[in-house]
Formats: structure tokens, sequence, C-alpha cells
């Protein structure tokens, strides 16, 4: 007889590999019955996870950091043990907006984008309507990775522009309303609002993080505890749902499963283009390629590494106006459970990194790590501004920021 574990997630193309283990049978071939359960913002998915209506959650990365740190309410120990992708974000602009920083079909350059956008910005301010963008939650990687962009590019946070939040869904809807002039947020949602010709795409986040973690799985650490069996068999089938994602012949078929109105009800077409690498910045134009613009698979995209956990804590504390506590890193670094990952794998064909921690952006080209089993090759995980995160010396860092 198979366990059941039930799994909230968000109608995004990132919710792939839950759904694939249950559609492809990986799930059942561990043993697992999976159960999964969508919902429409961030809020409700945690709200399910911590009240006991899920097991597991595809969840935005930094949130599972701050319901174990207590923030904006009481604290509950999450855990860790698979990173279900990293980037798959972009920037989508207002139309009239996005033509100040780019051309339309082409991708913005980083710091081009955020010099011409410092100018729009300012404008903006001095007229009493500054510019607004929306991200998915306050406590994700799209707001965190926003944010380190704009500060970059001398643009203040919070003081020359807002940001609010809006549930991935609604983001191209609050986009056409001019409720915001941008929105950061995960696919489809930026193909859905190009389509529209509400707005165009002008940057990826994996342009301002070559590698920088997404989503992730999450549960209370106690689940873990007790189903440790269950978790690692979750981890196993979720390795191969993630092999057969990145599989071009899969391509059109996944794309099919995962529009289906009880996933994410939406057009297998566009679908397929995040899948695929491949992009439409503005309506009427050309598809663009972006290779990893994605990143469910190679390079231990999977592997909870500490390091990026503690990354994620410094831009939480950065942005809250803290300062770094030690025992808060401890708690933060114990949310990601590598320790986990590699028990279940241990012994499987899976490369398993021999390091559980490595300095973030220091990467510029390929480069072969060890490794505990297996052979392993990292690429570029650089940040556009060439900055370099050393988990060694959080404060440090910290302080070099803007």
């Amino acid at each position: 007889m198979s366990s059941e574990l039930t799994v909230g997630f968000l109608p995004l193309v990132d919710a792939c590999l839950p759904i694939l283990a249950r559609e492809h049978g990986f799930a059942e071939a561990e043993g697992l019955s999976l159960r999964l359960v969508k919902d429409m913002s961030w809020a409700t998915v945690l709200d399910r996870l911590l009240y006991g209506h899920s097991d597991a959650a595809h969840m935005v990365a930094p949130l599972a950091i701050a319901t174990t740190l207590g923030r904006g309410r009481p604290a509950q120990p999450l855990s860790v043990p698979f990173v279900l992708g990293l980037n798959g974000n972009a920037v989508t602009m207002r139309p009239d907006l996005a033509r100040r920083l780019t051309t339309p079909g082409h991708l913005a350059d980083p710091v081009a984008a955020g010099a011409a956008l410092r100018v729009v910005a300012q404008e903006r301010r001095e007229a009493g309507n500054p510019l607004r963008f929306g991200v998915v939650h306050r406590h994700s990687s799209h707001n965190y990775m926003l944010r380190y962009w704009l500060a970059g590019c001398g643009i203040r946070p919070d003081h020359d522009v807002e940001i609010t939040t809006v549930a991935p869904p609604f983001c191209a809807d609050a986009l056409e309303a001019g409720e915001v002039d941008a929105i950061c947020v995960g696919e489809p949602w930026n193909s859905v609002a190009v389509e529209r010709g509400a707005g165009e795409i002008v940057l990826m986040t994996a342009q301002i993080w070559r590698r920088g973690v997404e989503k992730v799985l999450a549960m209370k650490e106690r689940l873990l505890l007790e189903r440790r069996e269950d978790v690692e068999a979750l981890v196993r089938a979720l390795v191969r749902a993630a092999r057969h994602f990145v599989d071009p012949e899969h391509w059109d078929e996944n794309a099919a499963i995962l529009a289906r109105s009880e996933y994410l009800d939406g057009d297998p077409v566009l679908i397929r283009r995040a899948i695929s690498d491949r992009l439409l910045l503005a309506r009427g134009g050309e598809i663009v390629p972006f290779p990893d613009f994605m990143f469910q698979y190679r390079e231990a995209a999977n592997f909870p590494w500490v390091s990026q956990a503690e990354w994620l804590y410094t831009q939480m504390v950065r942005w809250e106006h803290g300062t770094i506590d030690s025992e808060e890193v401890r708690k933060a670094a114990r949310v990601f459970r590598p320790d986990v990952y590699r028990s279940a794998l241990i012994g499987s064909t899976e490369p398993l990194p021999g390091a559980s921690s490595k300095v973030e952006g220091s990467l510029a080209g390929t480069t072969v790590v060890g490794t505990q089993q297996g052979r392993m090759t990292l690429e570029s995980n650089q940040f556009f501004d060439g900055g370099v995160f050393d988990p060694a010396d959080l404060a440090g860092y910290l302080a070099r920021l803007p």
C-alpha cells in the first residue's frame, strides 16, 4: 500500500516536478501517492502547509526561511530537502516603459537598462507618480532579485520606486489595469501579459543572478523527522521528474499535462515556450531563445545549497533593515537540508556535490567540482554586477552592498 503525501502548489510552470512525478508514475514507483492541491497565492499555500492541510509545498525559497524565523507570524521551522528549480522568472514592463529601456523583442542589458530606468524613476518620483513594481510575495526571490538589480543600478527600492505584492495569476491583470508599471513573476504569466499586449519582457532574472535559487519543496521540520523515508522517496521521484522534464523529447507531452485545468489551466503553446527556454518578448515579434531560462536539472540544480539559504537571509536582513544575528543564521542555514538529499540519492547514478556550501557568484565559466559520487561540472553562477557572496562572511558581504 502506498503512502499518501499532499502537496500544495501555484499555477506556475515551475510547479512541474511534483505534477510530473504524479502524472508519469515516478512517485508511484517509489511507493508514494501524491495528492496535489492548487492555490492562487503564496500566503494560502503557506497557510495550508502550516495548518496541516498539506504535507509539503511548492514554495518561493525565502518564504521557508522567513516562516522558520518568525517573520510576520509565529515561527514554525520548515525544511527544504529539494530545490524545484533555479531562475525561471522575468521582469515584464508596460510597453511604454519597456521601450525606454530596450528595443522591443530584445532583452535589455541589466546595467544599461538600470541606468535608463534610474532616469525614468527620478522623473516619475519628481512628478509625484513613482514607478510601481509588482512582486509575488514580500519573502520571494523575485522581490530580492529585483531589489538587488535596482539597488545595484543606483535606484533605491521603497524610496525611488514602490514595490507591491501581486499573486502570480493576477500579475498580467495588474499590468493591464495600470496598477503596476512592471511585474517580476514566473511563467506563464509574463507570456500571458505579452500575448495581451499589456507588457513586454525586458529582463530575465537569470541575467541578475545566473543560478539564483527559486522554488523549493518545503515541509514542516516535524513531518520530515516523522516521515523521513517518504520524504526521501519523494526526492528520488522528483529527480526522475526533473530528468524527464528537461528532455526535449518530452516537451510537448509535458506542456499538455501542465496546461490542464487542474494544474495551470493555461495555453500549452506558452508553457512549451518556457520549458524550451524560448520566449516571445513583445507581441508581434520573434521568439527569442534564452538558454537556461528555466533550470530544473543538471549542475546540482536540485541540491539545497546551504550558501543559497544564507544569501537569501542576507537579503531579508538587508531589506528589513536589521542586523546579522548568529542564531538566525544558524536557523536559516538549517532550513536547507543537503543531508536529506544526499541520503535519498546515495548509491544512485545521480551526482552528489562534495560540499554543501559554496561561494556564490564566483564562477565565470565551466568548472569541474569535487563530488561525493559521480562527476559534476558547474557553469557560470555570476551576479550581474560581478558581486561575490562568501558564506564565511555574511556581515562583511552585507556591509559592502549599496
